[in-house]
């Protein structure tokens, strides 16, 4: 059976706090330990009202003391904002502080707008073109330590904390085969080159210590409710924020409206149509059959939901829903999910 995790953007709601939002975070991440979700990961964003995962390792760290055998990560870290040493330590010391349950997505965009990240990486140097060589760096870090190495990750020599290669374009599908290492594609906000970005890793993976075949996670919205109509509702937040994200309007999440699409012109609809193509939005058996057919399409490892909805109870109640479409229970979905777990936290 194809795993599922939660990928929380920690949404701040119109009217809503950050205290709030991390709050719900920990919270859904309960539910979603409980109802045998493999992995809870959480996004580097910046100077963005919406989204309360900024420092994300810290919010990591939360989630990961709240929990108990739930994987919590990063999907992730945006690795041009950091040096490598800073993540290495980072991570290390949630590897230490929670033994075999932490994961490392690296990504190459900012997560936020250029002047933000030059604010960020006061360093006028740094730039995306650098990512391969940070990445390898990154992981060197978390290798026992080599005779005559000077510079060292503590915590995080030894630890081997699983890392991962985000992407929505090509780019990231040709470093991790590369490199031989696990792909996370961002299909539920830039789906337009998942097929040849899935095609292009697996044609060209290299086994490696780290992973000796492909193996591919896909970006997923799900918001499912008791009917259609309500699922269309809920799923309006998002389709607003997006809007606004895309007009130049970022904002916290807002309220659920009816009959969003209609109020909006064609241009804004075909934006929402093409970015959020990989979107599965309904009552329980229409969300079974988009999953089940979503996942003969792409042939996908492992899906990583997400769910911007504004409504927290609704929002848990959309993952309980997606849970038991799917086959999973409370206890036996965990117990099988964690057997076939391998080494590297796969």
């Amino acid at each position: 059976m194809t795993s599922l995790s939660v990928l929380d953007l920690a949404p701040v709601t119109d009217g809503g706090t950050v205290a709030q939002s991390l709050a719900n975070t920990l919270d859904l991440a309960r539910h979603a330990e409980r109802l045998g979700y493999r992995r809870y990961w959480l996004a580097e964003h910046h100077n963005m009202p919406g989204i309360a995962s900024a420092a994300t390792a810290v919010v990591i760290g939360h989630v990961a003391a709240g929990t108990s055998t739930i994987r919590v990560g990063a999907g992730g870290i945006m690795l041009p904002n950091h040096a490598p040493l800073v993540i290495a330590e980072q991570f290390g010391t949630l590897s230490a502080l929670h033994p075999g349950r932490i994961d490392l997505g690296l990504g190459r965009a900012p997560g936020t707008d250029m002047l933000t990240a030059q604010a960020l990486r006061r360093n006028l140097d740094a730039s995306v073109d650098n990512f391969p060589r940070d990445v390898v760096e990154l992981m060197a870090y978390f290798e026992p330590v080599r005779e005559g190495q000077r510079v060292r990750a503590i915590p995080g020599e030894g630890e081997e904390v699983p890392v991962w290669i985000l992407g929505s374009s090509l780019y990231g599908a040709q470093l991790a085969a590369m490199l031989g290492l696990p792909y996370a594609f961002a299909s539920h906000f830039a789906p337009a080159e998942m097929e040849r970005a899935l095609e292009l890793y697996r044609s060209r993976f290299e086994p490696s210590e780290h992973l000796q075949k492909p193996h591919v996670m896909l970006g997923l919205n799900v918001v499912a409710a008791t009917t259609d109509d309500e699922a269309r509702y809920l799923f309006s937040s998002l389709q607003q924020a997006f809007v606004n994200l895309r007009s130049g309007r970022p904002g916290k999440l807002p309220a659920p409206v009816e009959n969003y699409t209609a109020r909006i012109g064609a241009q804004e609809n075909a934006m929402l149509n093409n970015a959020l193509s990989c979107a599965i939005v309904g009552s329980p058996e229409k969300v079974r059959l988009g999953l089940d057919a979503f996942i003969r399409r792409t042939g996908a490892d492992e899906l990583m939901v997400t769910a911007q909805i504004f409504d927290h109870a609704a929002r848990v109640r959309s993952f309980e829903i997606l849970a038991s479409v799917h086959g999973m229970t409370d206890d036996v979905a965990g117990e099988r999910q964690a057997a076939k777990a391998s080494s590297a936290g796969l």
